[in-house]
């Protein structure tokens, strides 16, 4: 679902700054954000094109129309296959040698002894000077990135052989685990200027660079689209015995905590039949943890209360959510996600942990509830709560929805977002 813009246009005769974006993935399922960004600056009158790393998540026919889109007009990096990479890359070292010759100074810096981290720097060289070869025909003069990963490596190593500024949005957490071997103090040094999403975020970038000038970092937090997702009206009560619904979205990965939700339903399973309370959880999403998840509810016996999903588009996806009585996020490591503002937004109360910047948007008790991670228990008596007392669930659906209109709206960040891009830049990029 895309957002609906009330931009502040720019005077008519303004150039536009004209901006590359680098993703590892555009569009993606799984990042939608990045859609909603990109098209919500260029009605704020900047011009942004895109190279994508690797292909959109789906096939094309499966796009939505407006993903089908952003698709036809992005530079997609790997598309000529092999042989076309290389004949681009001989046509580099004819029409640009200095590139070739920073470039390959640069990733010589990465890796130092280790001939496996070396042997990747030169393959995101490839990647980054083909970056820099579309921006030059382009005439595209700064460069941004999202995410510390190997995206970040690429665009740097673009920044370095093709002497473009760049700028990197840090979310986290990844590469606040192990910030050695994502070269994280060497890409914020380097960088004009860094974008994080949080204050947590912020603290890291501190943490691993604490000489970085603060007027070259900047917070702008995320937002959602809180005129296109709204909380449903209730629905006339039929069945007052009907289960209490629980969703969770995301990847089934180890990080994202669904094992400990099971252990949590398992948990509180029990007093709540007692009192003649059914629970069923969703799961929306896929990954490599979903055979043993199913595995897990079967032998903790709660197999008939649990459905998986698997993945689905994004407007079904807020279905789900929308149709739930609770969204719960159980997860050990997130920089701060999106669906739960998404759920929040919809006014669906909502349960996370206490890890990263989730605390920065749910308020304990205010606006939600927040446990320690990977403690089942605590997790099964804030369900265990919820599933009792409706009004409250009401409640702190309520107060989730005012605290996103307020702090997260999505309309308003990237506003913001846009100013801080014209102060960057200017207007004549």
């Amino acid at each position: 679902m895309l957002p609906t813009a009330h931009p502040s246009r720019p005077d008519a005769g303004a150039e536009k700054p004209r901006i590359a974006y680098l993703l590892s993935r555009y569009p993606a399922v799984s990042h939608t954000f990045f859609l909603k960004e990109v098209l919500e600056l260029r009605a704020r009158g900047l011009d942004i094109r895109v190279a994508s790393i690797n292909p959109p998540d789906r096939p094309p026919k499966d796009l939505p129309e407006i993903e089908a889109a952003e698709s036809a007009q992005t530079y997609y990096i790997k598309s000529s296959g092999y042989a076309g990479i290389f004949f681009q890359l001989v046509a580099i070292v004819f029409q640009s040698p200095a590139a070739i010759l920073r470039g390959i100074r640069a990733a010589l810096s990465f890796g130092e002894w280790d001939l496996k981290a070396r042997a990747y720097a030169f393959f995101y060289l490839a990647e980054a000077l083909l970056v820099g070869r579309w921006m030059r025909r382009n005439s595209l003069g700064h460069l941004h990135v999202h995410f510390g990963g190997p995206v970040a490596t690429v665009g740097m190593l673009a920044s370095k052989a093709w002497r473009v500024p760049w700028s990197i949005t840090l979310h986290g957490p990844d590469e606040f685990f192990d910030q050695q071997a994502f070269y994280l103090a060497q890409k914020i040094k380097s960088a004009s200027f860094v974008i994080c999403i949080s204050d947590f975020c912020r603290s890291q970038v501190l943490r691993i660079a604490p000489n970085f000038p603060a007027e070259q970092l900047e917070v702008v937090r995320l937002g959602v689209d809180c005129i296109a997702l709204r909380p449903a009206t209730p629905a006339p009560i039929v069945n007052d015995s009907a289960p209490v619904r629980l969703v969770c979205t995301g990847r089934l990965v180890a990080a994202k905590g669904h094992r400990i939700l099971l252990e949590a339903i398992s948990e509180s399973a029990s007093s709540l039949s007692a009192a003649g309370i059914k629970v069923s959880c969703a799961f929306v999403g896929d990954g490599p943890e979903r055979s043993a998840l199913e595995e897990l509810s079967r032998r903790l016996g709660i197999a008939d209360s649990v459905r998986f999903l698997g993945a689905r588009a994004h407007a079904l996806t807020l279905a789900e959510v929308t149709a739930a009585d609770i969204f719960v996020l159980a997860s050990f490591a997130e920089g701060l996600p999106v669906a739960l503002m998404e759920a929040m937004a919809l006014g669906v109360p909502c349960v996370s942990t206490t890890i990263a910047a989730i605390p920065e948007l749910i308020r304990s008790g205010e606006n939600g509830i927040l446990v320690p991670p990977a403690n089942p228990s605590a997790l099964g008596s804030a369900l265990e709560e919820l599933a009792r007392h409706p009004e409250l669930r009401r409640q702190l659906g309520l107060r989730g929805r005012v605290t996103v209109e307020t702090e997260y709206n999505l309309a308003r960040n990237l506003d913001t977002l846009a100013a801080v891009w014209r102060q960057k830049l200017g207007s004549n990029l």
